[in-house]
């Protein structure tokens, strides 16, 4: 147990889908995990474990950010075990060739955080996801016919820029930057910290270009896409 999670020992696999939405945490297990448990319910941060195609695999919310993705990602390596992560959210996109519904899967997570400046003094360390798990994904969105791009993520701290829109994210753009969130970053670097594995998952749900938004029934619909292939990835079928 730890300040931020009641679970005990082996409540959790070793393998854990992210989202940051509680909801979502709860929506994931109820709907696509069989014999489904809550395993931690502390701040309503929702971690819950069950099987997938009979499998194990847990599914733990972690808030908004990266700081607060970073607590509870520490503690699920540290405390818990757990050897393979997978964000599964929503983002921005900075791309005019990624649609709303697409998904992007983040081969690497530019960010504007301390959290990861700070820890390499005078070297840019360039968070990347495990290329296995990046690969087995990429596969098979391709095989299901998903529309999915692999590029480069922009992990940012700030929602709310002083600049709106495209000019808050300065060349990023222009440099293949291909969606924007907010805590790829931090994961991919704790990973690397602990040597285990992970990889982000996000279904674009709005453009910063063209502004378009995505429907309450297609986000539900892309949201299940999405969740299906990180459980398919996250349990090696």
């Amino acid at each position: 147990m730890t300040p931020h999670n009641e679970a005990k020992p082996g409540d959790y696999a070793e393998t854990v889908l992210l989202p940051g939405d509680p909801l979502r945490a709860k929506w994931i297990a109820e709907n696509f995990l069989a014999d489904a448990r809550q395993v931690n319910g502390v701040r309503n941060c929702l971690g819950f474990t069950g099987t997938w195609q009979g499998r194990p695999v847990s599914v733990q919310a972690t808030g908004m950010g990266q700081p607060s993705l970073a607590i509870y990602v520490h503690e699920l390596i540290n405390f818990y075990g757990l050897k393979t992560l997978i964000r599964v959210g929503t983002c921005g996109g900075l791309n005019a060739g990624v649609k709303v519904r697409d998904l992007i899967i983040a081969q690497a997570a530019s960010t504007d955080s301390t959290i990861v400046r700070d820890a390499f003094g005078p070297y840019n360390f360039a968070p990347i996801a495990d290329f296995a798990l990046l690969r087995d994904a990429a596969n098979h969105a391709a095989a299901k016919g998903m529309r999915a791009h692999v590029g480069n993520m922009l992990s940012s701290d700030i929602f709310y820029h002083l600049e709106p829109g495209l000019a808050g994210y300065g060349r990023l753009p222009d440099h293949g930057v291909l969606g924007v969130e907010m805590e790829a970053a931090a994961l991919y670097t704790l990973a690397a910290r602990f040597s285990v594995k992970a990889l982000a998952i996000c279904t674009m749900t709005d453009c910063l270009i063209t502004h378009e938004e995505i429907s309450a029934q297609d986000r539900q619909t892309s949201l299940k896409d999405m969740v299906t292939l990180a459980l398919d990835v996250a349990v090696g079928i």
